[in-house]
């Protein structure tokens, strides 16, 4: 969202093109209450033993579903993070479904709900009321760093032992740039930026806290441009599914009645269904509103095979020399709010379009038929609206000059639903230590397309 980049984190980042398609200020002209059409659910069951994990004592029978929702507010989208609880609320946990919330708060944004500080945990209860979270209070932490990967597997651990169930989600809730790595801060770029500690999870430890925290069916990023095999390549062994947007997320993020209702509707859904759900309720939600979007969700079953198929490509590529083909189709390629993050499924097409090289011409079939048939089980996108008018934006607070046009539009037809970094240089520093990188040959890849 460039919800999901926060201006503390965005200080950290210089030097990339940002599109127009995208309202990176959250939920501006939003009615909360417009379009929403929750089916009729169970009321949950008397939660008995709802504190089992500090007493003890036997815990409670599994339900069908436990959705985590690891939501750090401690920066400039606090008033969003409650506006997603009482979205939530719109639902609530069910006699099949327990909704389970960390969410945390700082001085200086918003003053709503009391404007308490610190952090805590809710399991989330039906409400009507948009304005206010009435979700009691499970567990008040006090004062964390939401930046630390040890808070995000803490809280999962926590709520698997306190509201058990038969299948799991993870999302993490707050500003994101997927792998990305700022020259200038040299600071890793990931997720859940702490103002506060000045903290955040790098790539690597986004897996870390998955792996400490346990395996989970279905992992969400509600957050920006997280869909890349450099982050996927991270959790493939703690999370069957992956949900995320190659492109930054409309100001909304997710859309949290929408996508919960169905599942509190219908719990018995299998982990791939609970994933399309994700992306539907999305997607629609953008749609309806005529906002750009992109958002799918990955098999991570599939990564291996997709670093064998691209090592396959990059090798028939290199030895055919296509140095020229791989420049234009970087050029040409779909891109995103960091322009170095190009759609993997388009930019093999168009160097394949390029040539007449029997081998890439056939490794570069397979890795597409890959791509789209195994890998990216679900993919939507939303074209952004050229809503005239021309005028730029200038954010003089960032430790560099975006200019954002909020008026152009935006194709997103050749958004496939997984986005890789390919930069018209060497790859930054900190790109060889992902495990991306240690099992393919992409920064080798790199290397050989920038080299002169």
């Amino acid at each position: 969202m460039l919800k999901k980049l926060g201006l503390s984190a965005l200080s950290a980042l210089f030097s990339v093109s940002l599109v127009s398609a995208v309202d990176f200020d959250r939920g501006q002209g939003l009615d909360l209450n417009s379009g929403l059409s929750i089916p009729s659910v169970p009321a949950p069951a008397q939660e008995k033993g709802i504190f089992d994990w500090f007493t003890g004592k036997p815990a409670k029978a599994p339900k069908e579903w436990t959705v985590m929702v690891f939501i750090n507010g401690k920066n400039n989208l606090e008033q969003y993070a409650l506006k997603d609880m009482n979205e939530m609320e719109l639902v609530g946990s069910t006699d099949k479904l327990n909704i389970v919330v960390e969410v945390g708060r700082i001085d200086g944004y918003s003053d709503e709900d009391g404007d308490w500080k610190g952090t805590r945990r809710y399991l989330i209860q039906k409400d009507a009321d948009m304005e206010k979270v009435a979700s009691k209070m499970v567990q008040d932490l006090g004062k964390t760093d939401m930046g630390d990967y040890k808070s995000v597997a803490a809280f999962g651990k926590w709520a698997k032992a306190a509201y058990p169930a038969k299948k799991y989600m993870l999302i993490v809730w707050n500003h994101g740039s997927g792998w990305e790595k700022s020259l200038k801060a040299r600071v890793t770029k990931g997720i859940s930026y702490d103002d506060e500690t000045n903290n955040h999870l790098t790539t690597p430890q986004l897996g870390l806290a998955l792996k400490e925290l346990g395996k989970v069916d279905v992992y969400g990023s509600d957050a920006c441009l997280m869909q890349m095999p450099e982050v996927d390549y991270e959790l493939k062994d703690y999370a069957d599914y992956i949900v995320g947007s190659e492109e930054t997320e409309p100001g909304d993020g997710y859309t949290y009645n929408t996508f919960l209702a169905p599942v509190a509707a219908r719990p018995a859904m299998t982990p791939a269904e609970l994933a399309k759900v994700a992306v539907d309720a999305y997607s629609d939600h953008y749609k309806e509103q005529g906002t750009g979007s992109t958002q799918s969700f990955v098999k991570t079953a599939a990564l291996t095979g997709l670093a064998a198929r691209l090592d396959a490509w990059t090798g028939a590529v290199m030895a055919a020399g296509l140095k020229a083909e791989v420049a234009a189709a970087r050029s040409a390629a779909m891109s995103y709010a960091i322009s170095e993050n190009k759609d993997l499924y388009h930019l093999v097409s168009l160097v394949a379009g390029k040539t007449q090289d029997a081998a890439v011409k056939a490794a570069s079939a397979d890795l597409t038929a890959f791509i789209s048939k195994e890998l990216v089980m679900h993919n939507r996108y939303n074209d952004q609206p050229d809503s005239g008018g021309g005028g730029w934006d200038d954010y003089d607070d960032w430790d560099y000059k975006r200019k954002a046009s909020k008026y152009g539009g935006k194709d997103y037809s050749e958004s496939h639903g997984i986005a890789i970094y390919l930069p018209g240089s060497a790859p930054a520093a900190g790109y060889s230590e992902l495990a991306w990188a240690s099992a393919t040959k992409w920064d080798e890849f790199i290397n050989w397309s920038v080299a002169k």
